[in-house]
């Protein structure tokens, strides 16, 4: 007590002040560091999403080609395909989770229009190669589906962190930004393929 009453008050008001900035630094760099692992995990949880559906952008290509043997009069399919393919493609080189989406989108609803095709050549239905390659694309779609409800919860997670006080305030010293969901087309989802014969 006595050394208390001997420092003055100058001195105690210093240490106090002192023990604040240091916990304060403390709090700052345990703040930036839970931000730069939320913001890994939302990379990692996007580079799982980009394997599976590269995987099944390869699928598609031998799928088609089976499908054609038995369908040349579905070009239209293929060329969609192709051109989801292509915009895939490029959304993944410029790191644009929205055109990737959209790709994957545009995907969807031409593998939906396959499955129509399927059923109107009850041949190509039975092919045994047709019904590999389907099977790999199924599990591959719940590779998918998985992956991307991980990779939202992830970016919940660290967007909740960015926005929050007082992380937000870490967040905006030091640029982190909002990742973006990966939204699938809802509509386009809840549509049934209409089957014509």
């Amino acid at each position: 007590m006595n050394l208390f009453l001997s420092l003055g008050t100058t001195t105690i008001i210093l240490i106090v002040v002192g023990a604040i900035v240091v916990l304060l630094i403390f709090w700052v760099i345990g703040a930036y560091n839970a931000l730069v692992k939320l913001r890994n995990k939302v990379r990692n949880g996007w580079s799982q999403i980009d394997v599976q559906l590269k995987r099944r952008f390869d699928l598609i290509p031998n799928l088609a080609e089976t499908v054609k043997g038995y369908a040349e009069m579905e070009k239209g399919i293929f060329e969609e395909f192709a051109r989801a393919r292509g915009l895939y493609s490029q959304a993944s080189r410029a790191g644009n989770v929205e055109g990737m989406a959209e790709a994957n989108n545009t995907l969807a609803g031409t593998l939906s229009r396959l499955l129509v095709v399927q059923e109107r050549y009850p041949d190509l239905k039975a092919n045994t190669n047709f019904q590999e390659m389907m099977k790999q694309l199924k599990e591959t779609e719940d590779k998918i589906s998985f992956s991307r409800q991980f990779y939202n919860d992830t970016v919940l997670a660290y967007n909740d962190k960015t926005e929050l006080f007082p992380s937000n305030i870490i967040a905006g010293l030091f640029k982190f930004k909002p990742a973006q969901f990966f939204e699938v087309n809802v509509e386009a989802q809840r549509e049934a393929p209409k089957v014509s014969f």
